[in-house]
């Protein structure tokens, strides 16, 4: 047998090669006019540059250099586009948006992990989806959801007292904001906790998550053969060939999913029947327990963990009201909440650390925060309501300018479903020095929306785009930025995308980013620890360095407000 599969793995590989050999063909002229940089590998082109942890040079030297559209060679020659400019956008995201659609790279990955949701359904499915998702991230969704919010921003702040009460100089608030981010996932999304705030036991299920995106990252090369793997052989056929793999990624990449499995399971085990099947176990067991719940009546409903206020309780409840038509398989059910929590998890927790490391280095702009939190607390009596808490002005400052500045996920990619035609705001012009003003893309090609580049784009923003400068949203932007729009749903930015496959949640994270760190500033002062370097990759995520290479955390020196 394992002869067979290495013989098997051989014939894989060879046919992967000789199909982007074809590809090469068919393309390595096609889009030789637009201007971009020079290729590093005749083979790998500038993949290695392109997907770099430290890449950051690069990318600039993409959006700076090269106008709103660039070329990127990518393997055996295949001319791939990298976009900023905003009219080229609003076509990708919007106007066209069937046209640029996710590549099967994404798709597979997404559905293998998470089954048929919104990260792996294309066209009527996904609008349909999507449809049905809407109400329940809805802004008076929202509103209900807050008193479910605070219990767990004031759960973490007491975990982070008894830090303090350690006596320790500086300590990795990252962990306990990731595990926060699970609770919010947890009780706001499944009406479910998993005990990720309890001190007394290390919660290996959140730790897992904190390491598996950059593990997928260090794999992003191979998983470009992904959609051509899955066609060969049978699930455990694929698994054998990747724990026959001669790497470390790999293998800690299968022990990272493997843990977050049984810790499911030890989590949940006080349910009903015991868990044999790890996370799919898990999550029909959750399912389960909110069918009884909902057939018991709202009160039933209430007592559960988050009131009854979360978003699958009252999906579940709008699906049971519904006819058979319309009704939601268990199937589908199970990969939306699977999608929700990753989705959930990563991206405000990076959002968080970033706005408590920027606020370490910045104490004036920390104290001003800490100011104007501290008076509406006290001018409210306690905990704000929605409208309240999402209408402070320097709050709201630093949350658009962090997200904008830095967002979590660098860009986003699209392939082309048929020939079209892109215009461009700002003409550029071709290498041979003609003035281009449209783009002719070919079917199949990769297109990237550089989400920094068009949050950092000077054209729109100002020449000082690349400050860290939360004032500049407490005055009208300036007119480039008014007149100049970008397809984005969130404050004229492309951090949560645009069009129909926008991030759906960006109004769950937004309570969550505010409520958590409005109740951080007022109780606590955060100063800077060790360096913290922030790598590229799927999600931008932060390590120090250590002895033996890097560790993801963020290290700050915390002491209570007097």
């Amino acid at each position: 047998m394992d002869s067979f599969a290495t013989h098997s793995a051989v014939a894989l590989s060879i046919t992967i090669i000789v199909w982007h050999v074809v590809r090469f063909l068919e393309s390595r002229r096609y889009l030789s006019y637009i201007p971009g940089p020079a290729s590093a590998s005749w083979w790998k082109g500038n993949f290695d540059r392109f997907f770099n942890p430290e890449g950051w040079k690069f990318h600039e030297e993409l959006y700076r250099r090269y106008g709103g559209v660039a070329r990127v060679d990518m393997m055996f020659g295949e001319h791939h586009l990298y976009v900023t400019d905003p009219l080229a956008l609003h076509y990708i995201c919007v106007k066209d948006q069937y046209i640029y659609e996710e590549g099967e790279k994404f798709l597979v990955s997404n559905r293998l992990v998470f089954g048929a949701s919104l990260l792996s359904t294309l066209g009527e499915e996904h609008k349909r989806q999507r449809k049905m998702l809407n109400p329940v991230f809805s802004l008076k969704h929202m509103r209900n959801l807050l008193p479910v919010f605070y219990p767990i921003a004031h759960k973490l702040c007491t975990v982070l007292e008894k830090e303090i009460s350690k006596g320790q100089d500086h300590f990795d608030v990252m962990k306990w904001i990731s595990r926060a981010a699970l609770e919010y996932v947890g009780q706001g999304g499944l009406g479910y906790t998993f005990d990720a705030l309890d001190m007394t036991r290390t919660n290996a299920y959140s730790e897992a998550m904190k390491s598996f995106n950059p593990l997928m990252d260090k794999l992003n090369f191979f998983r470009q053969f992904l959609p051509q793997l899955v066609k060969f052989g049978s699930p455990s056929f694929r698994r054998r060939l990747l724990e026959m793999i001669p790497s470390e990624t790999v293998r800690d990449l299968l022990s990272v999913t493997d843990t977050m499995q049984k810790h499911t399971k030890q989590i949940l085990r006080d349910k009903k029947e015991a868990l044999k099947n790890g996370d799919e176990a898990t999550r029909k067991q959750i399912l389960r327990d909110k069918k009884e719940a909902l057939k018991n009546g709202d009160e039933a409903t209430r007592k559960q963990v988050g009131g009854g206020k979360d978003i699958l309780s009252v999906l579940m409840k709008a699906a049971s009201a519904s006819d058979g038509a319309t009704r939601i398989p268990e199937e589908e059910l199970l990969a939306h909440m699977s999608t929700f929590i990753a989705a959930g998890h990563d991206t405000t927790t990076l959002a968080v650390c970033r706005i408590l490391h920027i606020l370490s280095q910045n104490p004036e702009r920390q104290a001003r925060l800490r100011d104007e939190v501290t008076a509406a607390r006290k001018e409210y009596g306690g905990d704000l309501e929605y409208d309240e808490l999402i209408s402070l002005p320097y709050l709201d400052a630093i949350c658009r300018e962090t997200l904008r500045m830095y967002p979590p996920a660098l860009l986003v990619e699209r392939i082309t479903r048929k020939d079209t035609i892109l215009p461009l705001q700002w003409p550029i012009k071709s290498t041979d020095g003609k003035v281009v003003r449209e783009i002719f893309v070919r079917k199949g090609t990769t297109v990237y929306v550089s989400i920094i580049g068009a949050n950092k784009n000077k054209a729109i923003w100002g020449e000082d785009a690349d400050e860290w400068k939360p004032e500049r949203w407490l005055k009208p932007l300036p007119s480039s930025a008014s007149d100049v729009h970008l397809p984005g749903v969130y404050s004229q930015m492309m951090t949560f995308l645009g069009g129909g496959r926008a991030c759906i949640g960006f109004k769950f994270s937004e309570a969550e980013l505010k409520v958590v760190t409005s109740l951080l500033i007022e109780k606590f002062i955060f100063e800077p620890g060790p360096e913290v370097y922030w790598r590229m990759g799927g999600l931008l995520h932060p390590v120090v360095k250590v002895e033996d290479g890097h560790k993801t955390e963020v290290p700050l020196k915390v002491t209570l407000v007097k």
